[in-house]
């Protein structure tokens, strides 16, 4: 039986307010319903190693998630981050700042970590996945034109994948290309049917 029969006697609800989590799950054949936003504080300890930071955050969101889940509800949340240089990119907060991060992402490479936490009434299962990403060196008109044209302030690293900069600018991907758009949707696909098949243990 494919995974989108199995669904088919649950609710799986995304809880995402990205457009590209929601096309990647849709592209995949998944069904889903989007949660309403609801405000969750994403911060993480200090001490924390950063490939674990998207892995916590995502379990972060899904406790922060304000309905009750009902027996046949699946929560799926998400976080993403860019880590070069031994820091954490998130979003960026304006012009300035895209541009300073793909600066230091130009000629170098990075890694690109997605958590992810699939919760019931009664289970939770989350896990990461790292992919590696290369960017060739990149001109300053070149990012300053990436960032004027494609704003991208709603993606960490400053940079999506699946546009100009991925095309023209990136040399090499080690992993999955949809973990950098923002979901690991084969792994998703097979956690999703391990999720299903405990359920009924859960209760």
């Amino acid at each position: 039986m494919l995974l989108h029969d199995k669904l088919k006697p649950y609710r799986l609800i995304l809880a995402s307010q990205s457009p590209r989590r929601r096309q990647l799950l849709a592209d995949a054949g998944i069904e889903f319903e989007l949660a309403p936003r609801f405000e969750c504080e994403e911060s993480f300890p200090d001490t924390m190693p950063a490939v674990e930071v998207a892995e916590y955050l995502s379990r972060l969101k899904s406790e922060a998630y304000p309905e009750p889940l009902g027996e046949r509800d699946i929560l799926l949340t998400a976080d993403t981050v860019v880590i070069a240089c031994d820091r954490i990119l998130g979003k960026p907060a304006d012009r300035a700042e895209a541009i300073e991060m793909i600066t230091m992402l130009s000629g170098r490479d990075h890694e690109v970590v997605t958590g992810v936490t699939l919760r019931s009434s009664e289970c939770v299962k989350s896990f990461s996945v790292v992919s590696k990403v290369q960017f060739r060196t990149l001109l300053q008109e070149e990012i300053e034109y990436y960032v004027d044209t494609y704003r991208p302030y709603d993606k960490a690293g400053s940079y999506g994948i699946q546009e100009w900069i991925g095309y023209c600018g990136i040399e090499s991907i080690e992993g999955s290309f949809y973990n950098v758009m923002g979901l690991p949707v084969q792994r998703l696909y097979r956690e999703l049917e391990c999720f299903i098949e405990r359920l009924p243990s859960c209760y």
